[in-house]
């Protein structure tokens, strides 16, 4: 598994906006959906193209165009949902599915309670949308999910991962075949008693859309 802090003046301006607890949700979101086309820049450098024969107004040339099947863009309800706009504005031709899953707060553990993804995922390049890489349960039940269903190239999108997570992402995905990256902003100190990531950001859910849901 690859891991990838992105290192970039803007993101860490807009990480450090994002962070604090004087931001409203309306500034969280606009913030988040930024950040994220940033860190999409970064997560899609190997997406499939194809080269293509185009003719400019001056000459004939080649270029590249994705290739077919076309990416799928899959978040984690409901915080994931935030960052779905982010991702679509570099990838407006590629496909969303949706996974809905649950960490229970006492055993860490996820549980996939909804899904809406093709049956089929054979060559497919996915790319999961989390705000948060905390205790990694969620990320890899959700790679797991995909593979399953024929994924073979994953990335994972997220604002914050914390090192237990990432460690503990590598050992869940010990028995799967297909790359798998993580393209972040920003790896923090470690995880709190209750598994939330310090500094991080609090709980990206309830400040994307409130504490109701």
């Amino acid at each position: 598994m690859e891991t990838l802090v992105v290192d970039h003046p803007l993101v860490a301006h807009k990480l450090t906006t994002l962070r604090s607890k004087e931001t409203d949700s309306s500034t969280f979101r606009r913030l988040a959906d930024e950040l994220v086309t940033l860190l999409a820049y970064e997560a899609t450098r190997g997406v499939r193209v194809a080269p293509v024969d185009i003719v400019t107004p001056v000459a004939p040339t080649q270029g590249v165009r994705l290739t077919d099947p076309q990416p799928l863009i899959v978040p984690i309800l409901r915080a994931g949902l935030g960052m779905l706009d982010g991702m679509i504005r570099l990838l407006p031709t590629a496909e969303v599915g949706f996974l809905g899953m649950v960490r229970n707060e006492e055993t860490l553990e996820a549980t996939t309670y909804a899904e809406r993804l093709p049956a089929d995922l054979s060559g497919r390049q996915c790319y999961v949308v989390d705000p948060m890489l905390a205790t990694g349960g969620t990320l890899a039940a959700a790679i797991d999910f995909l593979v399953s269903r024929g994924a073979d190239d994953i990335t994972a999108v997220v604002l914050l991962a914390a090192p237990e997570g990432v460690a503990a992402l590598e050992k869940g995905l010990e028995g799967i075949d297909a790359p798998v990256r993580v393209v972040t902003a920003a790896m923090d100190e470690k995880l709190n008693e209750k598994g939330y990531i310090v500094p991080g950001l609090g709980d990206a859910g309830d400040r994307l859309y409130g504490v109701a849901g």
